[in-house]
Formats: structure tokens, C-alpha cells, sequence
């Protein structure tokens, strides 16, 4: 087979290293790609928001599976698009992007098919909307509805910082994705990460995990597009996972398939265990990211096959196996991230680190310049290990992040925080 694979981030890398190792790929391409996938995949200089650029190339090529890694161009309607074109592609549909696409669009889908979730309101107006806060206090969530790379939520534990966050939206910060403003009720619990594959019917869970989306250690600072995660999380016991499947995942796809819009590829819920159970407060429509680090990592079936099923209506025929070790990644980032960061500055040293027993070393914002790696995003370098334990996991790859030599980069010391003090707690 012959497969193009749309993205450039860690994510894209760790799904074109699953991937290339698929005896059915005879060749893969990655549009635009980076310094590390290169070394998995052919990168090819293609705009994935040119559409029919994307679209002459696999007629071109002879493509026969395109698989859409970011949520922007699946909410821009690529897969669409290529369907249009004959070209099969992973992923869902514009109007099933929706579920990442609009927060108000996911919650009104929860009111109707009876999906648990947080009380809420969905406001056009900063006046309506900072009526909204001040009637219900603090703690508090904030969120521009359409897509804002991760970035568009605060969670308000004052009301003054609530009505900042809805100045802040509503003047712009986030552009369109700011025009409407959903404001919903803060959930206590913890927060884990829960995927499913789905071909518009049938939906199959994946291996869950857990994301660390605060800046700084102790969960503290503003909100990134995840500074790590592991795999699997101790706190989805087989009874929680049943019940998300049962109250959330199936009702969505179900919900989503009764509208008309049935939903294919990844769903991502993220998930509050709160003591009432378990409860949706947002879905993505692709793979997480750092999660799918981990995931591919653990994955032990042949992840093609996976996704030609998705594509076409066969899941309910389908399994996955996966490795029993945990599996954790830590994300590297420039200095100054989520805020403003330096591009340009060199990395050295990961041969050395990924020369550490179960270590694995995905690249997301970098590019190779005169021979040197250098750093060309916020979040830049995902240092993945394998392990018997999550602590053993998290110790391989810390060990092999203190052989970096990127002094412009930093990284929480934390990751599976949780996981370690339950392991340690059993002992």
C-alpha cells in the first residue's frame, strides 16, 4: 500500500514509525512532515490546507490510504474532499469534526442523547456570558468554542479571572474560535484521556491513558497542548472503562450516526472521574497528542489494518492486542511556551539518549539545517520509554532527557505523577 500521512508534530511522528513498520506499506509519504519523521517517511513540501494540492498528489502518486493526523485540517473537511475524489482517507468527515470543532455543537449532543457532562452555557455576548459567571461563581470553565490549538480554555478558580477569560475571548484572543464562548461547570476528579477507534457504527476502545496539560510541575501554570502523558492509566479499572463505553462513547456514536453525520477514525473524550462517575467534558476527533506516543508505543497489532476498517465499516469484525508494559513520554519545549519562545536553537544529543533500553525519541517542532537539528516550535521533542512499571518508564526517560544538551528547552519533572504514588502506594 501506498499511504500519505498529513501533519508535522510528534504525533505524526509516532503514527509514521507505526506505520513504516506495517508489512502492508510499500511506501509513505509525510506532508510537511519534520526533522524526524524524514527518517520514516519520504516528506513531501505540500500545504495540507491546499486541498486539491493535496488531492493531485495521490492521484498523482496513486495513493491508496491518506491519514489525517491534526484536527484543523479535518475540520476544514479534507477527508471530504478526497472521498470526493475516490481517495480513501482516516479520519471523519467536516460535520463529525464538529465534536472538536464546536464545544457547543458536543454539548448540545450530550443534552440530547442523555451523555454525561458538566451543566453549561453557550453565549454569542460578553454581557450574557459574564451575567452567566457572576450568577454561578467560581471555580469556573472558560472556553472559546471553535479550535485554538489546546489554548482556549481557562480554568477560572475566581470570578474576576472568569470574567477576564470572557473579556479576553470576546476581544478577540482566540479569533473566530472566540465568537462564541461556551462556560460550563468545573468538574472535581481526575482527568484521563479515553480513546476509541469508530467506522460510523462500531466502536472499539483503545488503550487509555492520561495527559498532564499545566505547564510547570505540581499541575501548576496555564493550560499547553500536553507536556506528557503514560499509558496505561491505573485509575480506568475494566468497571470504569465498561462504563464509558456504555454512558459516553457508544451514546456518541450512536447519536452522531442518528443524525446523519456518523462519525469515523478517532474519537478522544477526555474524561473527568468525578464521584458521581464518569463525565465528558470535551472531545477530540483525532489522536491526542502526546497520547498517541504512548499508544503507538504499546500498540502490538499492526495499526493499518485498524485504520483500513475504520474506513471501511468493518470494526465490529476487528481486535487490538496490546503490550502489558506501560509505556510514558515527556514533552521537551522551548523556553517561554505557551507564551513566546525562541526558534532556531540547536539540539545535540539524542543519539545518545535513545541509546537507553526501552527509550524511543519522537520529534515534533524541529528541522535539520546544515547538518544540525534545530528547534522550530513550542512543543519540540517527545522522550518516550517503555518500562515494567510507570516508574520505571518514567526513570528511562528522564535518564535519557539529562543527555540532551538544548539549553533553550525545559520539561516538567512530574509526568505520571499519579501513577507513581499508586505503584508506590501497593508496595
Amino acid at each position: 500500500m501506498k499511504i500519505l500521512l498529513l501533519g508535522s508534530g510528534g504525533r505524526e511522528h509516532a503514527l509514521a514509525w507505526k506505520i513504516a513498520a506495517s508489512p502492508l506499506v510499500t511506501k509513505l509519504w509525510c506532508a510537511p512532515g519534520n526533522a524526524g519523521i524524514a527518517r520514516e517517511a519520504e516528506c513531501v513540501g505540500i500545504d495540507i490546507a491546499d486541498h486539491p494540492a493535496v488531492i493531485a498528489f495521490c492521484q498523482r502518486e496513486k495513493v491508496d490510504l491518506v491519514v489525517v493526523g491534526p484536527e484543523t485540517p479535518l475540520a476544514a473537511g479534507i477527508v471530504d474532499d478526497l472521498s470526493r475524489a475516490g481517495i480513501k482517507a482516516f479520519g471523519p468527515s467536516k460535520q463529525a469534526a464538529r465534536l472538536e470543532g464546536s464545544k457547543g455543537f458536543t454539548k448540545a449532543l450530550c443534552t440530547e442523547f442523555n451523555i454525561p457532562t458538566g451543566a453549561y452555557g453557550r453565549f454569542d455576548k460578553a454581557a450574557d456570558a459574564l451575567a452567566y459567571v457572576r450568577r454561578h461563581g467560581a471555580p469556573i470553565v472558560v472556553k472559546a468554542d471553535g479550535l485554538a490549538a489546546g489554548k482556549g480554555v481557562v480554568v477560572a478558580m475566581t470570578p474576576a479571572k472568569a470574567e477576564a477569560a470572557v473579556a479576553m475571548m470576546f476581544e478577540g484572543a482566540f479569533g473566530v474560535a472566540g465568537a462564541e464562548v461556551v462556560i460550563e461547570e468545573y468538574l472535581e476528579g481526575r482527568e484521563i484521556s479515553f480513546f476509541a477507534l469508530c467506522d460510523g457504527e462500531t466502536a472499539i476502545a483503545l488503550a487509555s491513558a492520561q495527559d498532564h496539560k499545566r505547564v510547570f510541575d505540581h499541575d501548576q501554570g496555564p493550560n499547553t497542548g500536553g507536556m506528557g502523558a503514560y499509558s496505561p492509566t491505573p485509575f480506568v479499572t475494566p468497571a470504569i472503562h465498561d462504563q464509558i463505553m456504555a454512558d459516553i462513547i457508544l451514546p456518541t456514536v450512536a447519536g452522531m450516526k442518528a443524525r446523519g453525520t456518523p462519525f469515523r477514525g478517532v474519537l478522544y473524550a477526555g474524561v473527568m472521574l468525578t464521584a458521581a462517575g464518569p463525565k465528558l467534558f470535551e472531545y477530540n476527533v483525532r489522536f491526542g497528542d502526546p497520547e498517541c506516543q504512548v499508544l503507538m508505543l504499546r500498540m502490538m497489532s499492526d495499526v493499518v489494518p485498524a485504520m483500513l476498517a475504520s474506513c471501511d465499516g468493518e470494526l465490529k469484525h476487528f481486535d487490538l492486542r496490546w503490550f502489558d508494559e506501560p509505556a510514558l513520554t515527556v514533552v521537551m519545549a522551548a523556553k517561554g511556551y505557551p507564551g513566546d519562545y525562541a526558534k532556531g536553537t540547536r539540539i545535540e544529543g539524542l543519539e545518545a539518549a535513545a541509546q537507553i533500553e526501552g527509550v524511543e525519541i519522537f520529534q515534533a517542532g524541529t528541522i535539520a539545517k546544515n547538518g544540525a537539528l534545530l528547534a522550530n516550535g513550542g512543543r519540540v521533542l517527545n522522550v518516550c520509554a517503555s518500562g515494567k512499571t510507570v516508574v520505571e518508564a518514567r526513570q528511562r526517560a528522564y535518564a535519557a532527557i539529562d543527555r540532551i544538551k538544548w539549553p533553550e528547552g525545559f520539561c516538567r519533572r512530574d509526568i505520571g505523577w499519579q501513577a507513581v504514588e499508586q505503584e508506590q502506594a501497593q508496595k
